[in-house]
């Protein structure tokens, strides 16, 4: 079965709706600004495509040639190429098939990247008191970082967001992610309530909305 979540699709309205509202009932005890982009994946890892079709390629082209070919390695050759063609172009779209040829420290490494990449474009950086974070879902790779601005990280790690991400990629993985969601905005809001409490002047300075890019 075909696998492919979509980024503008994942979260349903009445989903949007709960997400934004979570963010706004922490957003009134906190300086804090949360931001929640869900994208459909931080690369396209044409490495692991080739990888794909090389490694399941081969398997058919080699029996297929051994048994009808008399060993033939042209026809090898021949059946290599259609096969290992035909099994890359899969794989960019059975997703689970890809992600057997992506190393984790890959995954993790290019969703990081891409999350800060977005940090920076969506210009969450430019809060007042440089309190934005960012919720970040990277649906191929299935996993989530929490970003925070500097005047965040002056009072809480990345090791402790990134233990709410790994609830919220659970709950990707168990088609829970909403609920996954909310509730660890809820807990990042209570942290943040704790040491960046609401100004009197306080502002909305980062959209509730849901960013799908």
């Amino acid at each position: 079965m075909v696998e492919r979540m979509k980024a503008e699709t994942f979260f349903t309205d009445s989903d949007s709706v709960k997400i934004s509202q979570a963010i706004e009932r922490v957003e009134k005890h906190t300086a804090g600004e949360i931001a929640v982009m869900v994208i459909d994946q931080s690369d396209d890892y044409p490495a692991a495509q080739l990888l794909a079709g090389i490694t399941i390629g081969g398997i058919p082209a080699l029996l297929i040639s051994d048994f009808f070919g008399g060993g033939s390695i042209w026809v090898f050759l021949t059946l290599f190429l259609f096969f290992g063609i035909g099994f890359g172009w899969l794989s960019s779209y059975v997703p689970f098939l890809k992600r057997i040829f992506i190393p984790q420290n890959r995954l993790e490494t290019r969703v990081r990247e891409k999350a800060l990449t977005a940090f920076y474009d969506k210009g969450l950086y430019k809060t007042r008191d440089e309190t934005g974070v960012l919720f970040f879902i990277s649906l191929f790779e299935r996993k989530v970082w929490i970003l925070a601005d500097k005047g965040i990280y002056a009072k809480i790690d990345q090791a402790t967001l990134q233990e709410y991400a790994s609830d919220i990629a659970l709950g990707i993985k168990n088609k829970n992610a909403t609920a996954a969601l909310c509730r660890e905005i809820d807990n990042v809001g209570r942290i943040l309530a704790d040491n960046f409490p609401i100004k009197a002047d306080d502002s909305n300075e980062l959209s509730n909305e849901v960013i799908a890019g």
